[in-house]
């Protein structure tokens, strides 16, 4: 059924059942209830041409998606957060738009977006530290929320992030406690936030028990089950090798347990492993018992949360910034357990 057929059937013109559908505030509530069931009677839905028509707006929103050299942004955990984010819009008659780019040419993308009206709002991945993309996207004018933080940029911007440097602190402590001293940790590209916010919260945890971090137990790079391998295989050979390893992804935790079967040794037991797990919805941490102890984290529900507040700040665009910090679960698996004692 097209909009013609359904303003025929309830005698209504196509202009009123448009702004019913839409929310327009002069439809009176009984007239949009009228509509709005006879729609969903029906299964009418109107296109996103319709809606744009009807709106004045694209009804898309916009990911811009940077390809480089140094690291790689589309992988599980971007393709999770996009499911959820895409839940968000679909229910509200959104597209996607999704813009695959060079590094260099990433802010041209934000302004022909803006400069065509191809989306009416953005959502920016994989923040950096003094990050030139929120000046940008402040100036450009349009809605954004940032999946993360840029650093300590105070300026009022939207974004959701969860506590990193409280979650590896965390994550730190509890093996602190189990009696390791050699803790290895297997980090992300610390020029992006989280990473070097990760960092930060394993180092003042082993400051706090007066630990010193040893260079040759840190890594930071892709985060690819290879690298982690790699990294693990390396530290393991050392004189003093790692008793525990802390990792940034749940892809390179897989990277570590193969490192430390071939070296002949036992997780849980020889070496514990304590990852950060963004809860993968193709790529599960166990059934009930997980496999690894993890900080816990559902990377679609952050998806669907960013998905909502830029809808939110499209449809209301004098809502303030909205700023939230998710704290982690962190989970117990099968990986940790008591550091031998001629380490302790």
């Amino acid at each position: 059924m097209n909009l013609k057929e359904l303003s025929s059937l309830l005698g209504l013109s196509q202009t009123t059942v448009s702004r019913a559908l839409n929310g327009y505030p002069e439809v009176s509530e009984a007239t949009r209830q009228k509509v709005m069931a006879a729609a969903k009677k029906y299964n009418y839905a109107p296109s996103s041409r319709a809606r744009s028509l009807a709106t004045g707006r694209s009804m898309a929103i916009g990911h811009v998606i940077p390809i480089s050299s140094k690291h790689e942004m589309v992988n599980p955990i971007f393709a999770d957060f996009i499911a959820g984010a895409g839940e968000t819009y679909s229910r509200s008659g959104y597209d996607m738009l999704l813009s695959v780019v060079n590094d260099e040419d990433e802010e041209a993308a934000y302004r022909e977006m803006a400069t065509k009206g191809s989306v009416d709002g953005i959502i920016v991945h994989g923040p950096r530290e003094n990050d030139p993309r929120i000046e940008l996207l402040m100036e450009i004018g349009l809605p954004f929320v940032v999946h993360g933080r840029a650093g300590n940029d105070t300026r009022p911007y939207s974004w959701v992030d969860i506590n990193n440097g409280h979650s590896f602190r965390r994550a730190t402590d509890f093996l602190l406690d189990l009696g390791h001293r050699r803790i290895a940790l297997i980090n992300g590209i610390e020029s992006m936030d989280f990473a070097r916010r990760r960092r930060l919260g394993y180092e003042a945890a082993l400051a706090a028990r007066n630990v010193r971090p040893r260079p040759e137990l840190m890594s930071a790079q892709e985060m690819t089950e290879q690298n982690a391998y790699r990294s693990a295989r390396e530290m393991l050979a050392l004189p003093e090798a790692p008793t525990a390893f802390l990792v940034s992804s749940y892809i390179s935790a897989i990277g570590v347990r193969r490192a430390v079967s071939q070296a002949g040794l036992k997780i849980g037991k020889d070496v514990s492993i304590v990852t950060h797990d963004d809860d993968l919805s193709y790529l599960r941490n166990g059934d009930e018992i997980p496999m690894f102890t993890a900080t816990k984290s559902s990377v679609r529900a952050a998806g669907r949360r960013c998905a909502e507040i830029v809808l939110d700040h499209i449809a209301n665009p004098d809502l303030p910034p909205v700023q939230e910090l998710w704290e982690t679960d962190l989970t117990l698996g099968l990986s940790t357990g008591p550091a031998a004692k001629e380490f302790t």
